[in-house]
């Protein structure tokens, strides 16, 4: 009868691993291989589409009928002085929008201090889910509730302004040009900080007990337990959160200014993703693809230095990269 392999302490080393079963390593590959293939999917693939931009390309034609061009349409860019001036303006916009986002960053934080301070579980779940909604709701239903809220007509807030006295007929708040970059900002924090909460709330769940035990027979109160160890434990995920927001500078996304866009803010409206899809595919222009593209291959890269900008300034100041 042959023996068991035994190890150097002598306890017996149990293989449990049937022979058709595959190895630990392979296993966790496998359960990784459906996110690879969607992010190839999704984020490689769609790649081989830059080659529109070295190509002076008309819609419905097949691209090896058209001239190739090289470097031309990026050279536009700069040497165009409508184009440039049109960059200009909508970089303008982008970044006060990304750079409001940011100044705005320490909201979720301070709503999941706030929010881990209420003792009833209940209401806490109550008030978590109600702000964590607006998140999985489209754009074009936040444009909706803001239509009902703001309409000129039927407004509740007109309605509310008007028979109050405090005016004598409705302002037209979704038209207006006014302060357009800090109404898009608010919207937006209202449908994503119940939503950015969350990971600030796991990471509140992760602090030691024992440091609030320690500080309650020291005597601190909520206050300063909240102070010196609930934001303390929080500024290095809010750290890592704020280096990915600079790194992300000049992608606001388009949904949200595409639904409140109009002709009387389209100037001051207009970020950078949503240029791009307006040269693309909103334009007269047969121009419009390949210089999209061009516009959309420049964004990019900008995007991946300020990833690397960030990931070197969080090593320089905490020690640590984010990526």
């Amino acid at each position: 009868m042959q023996s068991k392999p035994v190890s150097k302490k002598g306890n017996l080393i149990m293989n449990t691993r049937a022979p058709w079963e595959l190895p630990q390593k392979y296993r966790l590959f496998l359960l990784l291989l459906p996110f690879i293939v969607l992010v190839i999917l999704f984020a490689y693939l769609p790649l081989y589409g830059w080659r529109y931009a070295f190509f002076n390309y008309r819609p419905g034609l097949p691209l090896k009928l058209s001239n190739f061009v090289g470097l031309d349409w990026f050279r536009s860019i700069i040497s165009s002085g409508a184009r440039r001036a049109e960059v200009v303006r909508v970089m303008k916009n982008t970044l006060a929008i990304s750079a409001l986002g940011i100044l705005t960053s320490w909201l979720p934080i301070a709503f999941a201090v706030l929010l881990s301070e209420i003792r009833s579980l209940h209401y806490r779940k109550f008030i978590q889910t109600l702000t964590t909604i607006p998140n999985f709701i489209s754009w074009v239903l936040v444009y909706s509730f803001a239509f009902a809220l703001f309409s000129v007509d039927a407004g509740l807030v007109n309605r509310i302004l008007i028979d109050a006295g405090f005016t004598d007929k409705g302002i037209n708040f979704l038209l207006s040009p006014d302060h357009i970059w800090i109404k898009m900002t608010a919207w937006s924090t209202w449908k994503g900080l119940g939503w950015g909460a969350i990971i600030y709330l796991a990471a509140i769940a992760g602090i030691d007990q024992e440091l609030y035990e320690a500080a309650r027979v020291d005597g601190a109160g909520r206050f300063r337990q909240m102070l010196h160890i609930t934001l303390p434990g929080l500024l290095p995920t809010y750290f890592v959160l704020l280096m990915l927001s600079v790194a992300n500078l000049i992608n606001n996304g388009m949904d949200q200014y595409f639904v409140f866009r109009n002709a009387m803010n389209k100037d001051t409206i207009e970020v950078l993703d949503l240029y791009v899809y307006n040269l693309g595919f909103g334009g007269n222009s047969t121009s419009g693809i390949p210089f999209a593209t061009a516009v959309s291959m420049l964004k990019s890269v900008v995007s991946i230095t300020l990833l690397f900008f960030s990931n070197t300034l969080s090593k320089l100041l905490r020690g640590e990269n984010i990526v």
